[in-house]
């Protein structure tokens, strides 16, 4: 339990670095809903699903090859974070060169403004260039400065975008002849998003500067090798889950017919981000626990202790899916202010059931880390991706974004399941399946009940979400009243 409770407060301190600045940005999306409307905040999710996979392939593993190295062997540390830094760093700058040479043809071929693919190349090298010392950061058990960081990216983010779209038109208005006017766009106002993007970037780029000092840039080619040797599989899990995340949002705008595509991937993209409580939770979870893992494999009860964090995990998982479902007319009107944009909140509660298999896959991933057995997180992968563009052609041009959010919860779920069957051969936990089912089936039923049958009734929701929670008590009791006490 004492292991348990330095993990949660962990946890919390990244949970803090990954949610309050996605809570900042969450107010973001009422004012893309508003400023954008449908079609250009269609464009903007696509782009954005552009910038996932890029960040994957531009960190290309080398994030989960830092952690394993470090802690595999101490006289090696400062090699290991040295090459690390300097393979990053100078792929990045290649990167940047050669397709900012090719920017116009990238930009015919997507279908998209030079101008938004200049400022995406921009912003994917700067936040290459900080992989390594974030990663740094969080090896050294140093969560309160990565917090600090990851926060003010955000906060520097939300202020030029709240400039932008709401400061720059109006002193644009009472000033027709200043310098204010002339930058002041009335259409294609996505730009805005990206700039403010590029600036929080590269003054985050600027804070973590004095790391690469720290750090040094030195290249060992033995080194080199074994990492990328490590990490090669976990590019391609990285590829393949970037599909999984993304690629909905890129095959809806090329799917669908031209004159609709754009609106429907608005409504789609914007509904998707009442999913962001489920995200944020699994994300800040994974954070706090990844470096955990590797540190404690060697624990005598260390498959005891997966299994504890995995059913946790759950419990906490369904709630929030049933609390989401329960009170999402109150979201949706807090979030996505048009009205227009509601048809596709059938997809909230399919797309946050899909992000809690992700956030189980992830606790169940240990198997294949601590054993050095990478390659069968890029076997799930991939058979999670090939699932997701399947069902996405097969989908989308019958029932439109619907298919997209039934590709996600089949992609994920499939690659929980598969990833359990794996762990049992390999690296057996002894996770509580019956429970863990229980509160799983418990909270996808309770849901099913409050959006489809008491959709207007909040009170009866609510009843459903006491309940839940009383039989969880009655359940964990013990277990909670041992993790308070301690």
């Amino acid at each position: 339990m004492v292991i348990l409770k330095k993990l949660f407060k962990q946890t919390f301190i990244y949970g803090l670095a990954t949610v309050l600045p996605r809570a900042l940005a969450i107010f973001l999306v009422p004012l893309y809903v508003l400023a954008l409307g449908k079609e250009q905040f269609g464009i903007y999710a696509s782009l954005m699903a552009f910038l996932v996979l890029g960040n994957v392939l531009l960190s290309y593993g080398m994030e989960t090859a830092f952690f394993r190295f470090i802690n595999k062997d101490e006289h090696q540390k400062g090699k290991v974070q040295s090459t690390a830094l300097f393979s990053l760093t100078l792929t990045a700058f290649f990167f940047l060169v050669i397709t900012l040479s090719l920017k116009s043809e990238i930009a015919t071929f997507l279908n998209f403004k030079v101008t938004y693919i200049t400022y995406g190349l921009l912003i994917l090298c700067l936040d290459a260039l900080v992989v390594i010392p974030f990663v740094w950061l969080r090896a050294n058990e140093r969560p309160t400065t990565y917090a600090i960081i990851k926060i003010l990216n955000v906060v520097i983010n939300l202020g030029f975008n709240l400039f932008f779209f709401l400061v720059l038109p109006f002193l644009a208005k009472n000033d027709v002849n200043s310098f204010w006017k002339a930058i002041n766009l009335v259409e294609g106002k996505v730009a805005y998003v990206f700039i403010s993007n590029l600036i929080a970037s590269g003054i985050t780029f600027l804070i973590l500067i004095p790391l690469y000092f720290k750090i040094k840039l030195s290249f060992d080619q033995i080194i080199w090798r074994k990492m990328m040797k490590y990490s090669l599989p976990v590019l391609i899990a990285g590829i393949a889950f970037s599909i999984n995340e993304a690629f909905d949002k890129i095959l809806l705008r090329y799917l669908l017919p031209a004159e609709n595509a754009d609106s429907e991937l608005g409504m789609y993209a914007a509904c998707y981000k009442l999913g962001v409580f489920m995200t944020l939770f699994a994300t800040a979870f994974r954070l706090g626990i990844e470096p955990f893992f590797f540190k404690h494999s060697q624990h005598e009860n260390a498959k005891e202790i997966y299994a504890t964090i995995t059913k946790y995990f759950a419990i906490l998982g369904s709630f929030i899916l049933l609390f989401v479902v329960v009170y999402l007319d109150f979201f949706k009107s807090v979030l996505i202010p048009d009205s227009s944009f509601w048809e596709a909140l059938v997809i909230v509660p399919i797309i946050l059931l899909a992000n809690l298999c992700l956030g189980i896959y992830h606790n169940l991933s240990v198997w294949y880390k601590v054993t050095d057995r990478t390659k069968f997180g890029a076997y799930i992968s991939v058979f999670g991706a090939f699932i997701t563009l399947t069902l996405n052609f097969i989908l989308i041009p019958i029932i439109s974004y619907r298919g997209s959010a039934i590709a996600t919860l089949a992609a994920y779920g499939s690659m929980m399941l598969v990833s359990y069957f794996f762990g049992r051969k390999y690296y057996k936990v002894p996770y509580d399946i019956k429970k863990i089912g229980f509160y799983l089936l418990l909270s996808i039923v309770f849901s099913v009940l409050s959006f489809y049958v008491f959709r207007d009734g909040i009170w009866e929701g609510t009843l459903l979400l006491v309940l839940f929670l009383g039989m969880i008590f009655v359940s964990e009791k013990k277990e909670i009243k041992q993790l308070i006490k301690r």
